[in-house]
């Protein structure tokens, strides 16, 4: 199973999308700091996750997450989680 997911930092309020097929690995190592490209954006919070069966379907779908077209998208899903961990009765 593959997983693209998007992180939000709370460090600098920007998102991070990845793919994997060891999401609980990845996220970890994002969060110790042993990813380059991630690591002074720490501590990351999960806002996203979408399995995929297909390697290649996967990776389209995180090159269009990275795309402008998709910026739009993880927008609203950042409103999405906002909104749920600031309810008095999370979803």
């Amino acid at each position: 199973m593959w997983r693209v997911y998007i992180l939000y930092s709370k460090k600098d309020k920007g998102f991070y999308v990845g793919c994997t097929n060891n999401l609980d690995q990845r996220i970890v190592t994002h969060n110790d700091g042993r990813v380059i490209s991630t690591r002074y954006r720490r501590p990351f919070v999960v806002i996203r996750i979408e399995e995929f069966l297909d390697k290649t379907m996967a990776f389209q779908r995180e090159r269009f997450l990275k795309s402008l077209w998709g910026v739009r998208f993880k927008k609203k899903i950042l409103n999405q989680y906002l909104q749920n961990i600031n309810s008095p009765h999370p979803h």
